[in-house]
């Protein structure tokens, strides 16, 4: 198998973008490409260009006229109650021209990973424009026309015959990829975010297990609002080790959301980047540990594009790459090409220094509540 970890990527990633002001914007994808390169993280001969999924390959995991009316909703056919009724003219997923193809290469992307990995090309293999993980199989749900993970994921159980582990990382419950497998046995997905109390899309409870057969592959970690580093980590490090020795996947896919972050503004989490530093760090390890190495990685939310989502998907190739990085100055040249466009001062290490956020004073509350979901969380064990 070789080593040399491969990075999906085109400029065409740019072209799922909804308008100007919504707060999904892929230009996240270019600044932190250029952060990669500027750290020399990146070579020519580890970029691969997305190809398009066909509408077969969507149709693994989305009904086939959901697939016909996303080719058609930028042509004005359908009403926009129509429309409304797949997910579509809605303030998260409003239609814009090439919504298909756009999301189709998404799609394809993450199927380019996934069939470098799975046929031995690529230990690891990385799709940061992918993780869109709440479209669900007949609607487009939270910024997510396709969900390129459940189409991966199913590709792979249909060539490669594998047990996949989904982890997901988002502050955002993964309900997309949970829902489109919750009857299969073979695929374990596993979602650490925030509760759904407070947080769209109001799903990931623990006692959303699975069905049938499958019951126990559903494994949802829902945080406290304001979690802080140590309890977010406390239950990751808890339990995901845990699952995965039960579950003994042969191929592991990762999502790597980063909207836990304090900066973040859709959600109400308070981690630092710290936590970023770690994640990919302890998937990595069990990668190697019980699946021979074989990692997809995508990208998923993240909506501070200049603070947080650069420096976290940078941490995240670094140790796909086996140069983890630690906290080290960010390169001057590169913040001297986006400085002036950002809104916020821009970073300039890779971690959070320390007391750059106050403590949350319910802190000891938030703590106890979340040991409380973990030990039931484990008891499932």
């Amino acid at each position: 198998m070789n080593d040399q970890t491969r990075f999906i990527y085109s400029p065409e990633f740019l072209r799922y973008r909804f308008h100007d002001t919504h707060p999904f914007n892929n230009n996240r994808l270019e600044i932190t490409r250029d952060l990669i390169q500027s750290f020399g993280l990146l070579q020519d001969h580890q970029i691969l260009p997305p190809r398009l999924a066909t509408d077969q390959e969507l149709a693994l995991a989305h009904d086939e006229d959901f697939i016909q009316i996303v080719k058609q909703a930028d042509q004005g056919k359908f009403s926009e109650e129509r429309l409304e009724r797949y997910g579509l003219t809605t303030e998260d997923n409003p239609v814009f021209p090439g919504m298909h193809s756009a999301s189709a290469l998404v799609a394809g992307g993450t199927l380019t990973a996934a069939e470098w990995v799975m046929s031995g090309r690529s230990r690891h293999a990385l799709n940061l424009a992918g993780g869109l993980h709440h479209a669900l199989r007949g609607k487009a749900s939270g910024f997510c026309i396709y969900n390129d993970v459940s189409v991966a994921i199913a590709y792979i159980r249909k060539h490669y015959d594998a047990r996949v582990l989904y982890i997901d990382t988002d502050a955002h419950h993964g309900d997309g990829v949970q829902w489109t497998f919750y009857h299969d046995p073979d695929v374990m997905t596993l979602s650490i975010h925030e509760t759904g109390r407070y947080l769209f899309p109001g799903t990931g409870y623990v006692y959303e297990r699975g069905h049938d057969e499958a019951f126990g592959t559903s494994v949802n970690i829902p945080m406290d609002a304001f979690t802080e580093d140590d309890s977010w980590l406390s239950a990751l490090y808890r339990i995901l080790p845990q699952a995965v020795k039960t579950f003994k996947p042969d191929v592991i896919l990762s999502q790597s959301g980063c909207d836990a972050h304090h900066y973040d503004p859709l959600t109400h989490l308070s981690t630092t980047m710290k936590v970023y530093q770690a994640i990919p760090r302890l998937i990595h390890q069990l990668a190697h540990q019980w699946c021979e190495g074989r990692w997809i990685g995508v990208g998923g939310g993240g909506y501070d594009i200049w603070r947080v989502v650069p420096r976290a998907w940078t941490y995240l190739w670094a140790e796909m790459n086996h140069r983890p990085l630690g906290n080290t100055d960010l390169p001057e040249d590169w913040i001297k090409r986006w400085e002036s466009l950002s809104p916020f001062p821009l970073p300039t290490t890779l971690h959070d220094p320390k007391e750059t956020f106050k403590p949350i004073p319910r802190r000891e509350e938030i703590t106890k509540k979340n040991n409380h979901t973990v030990r039931h969380v484990l008891s499932f064990f």
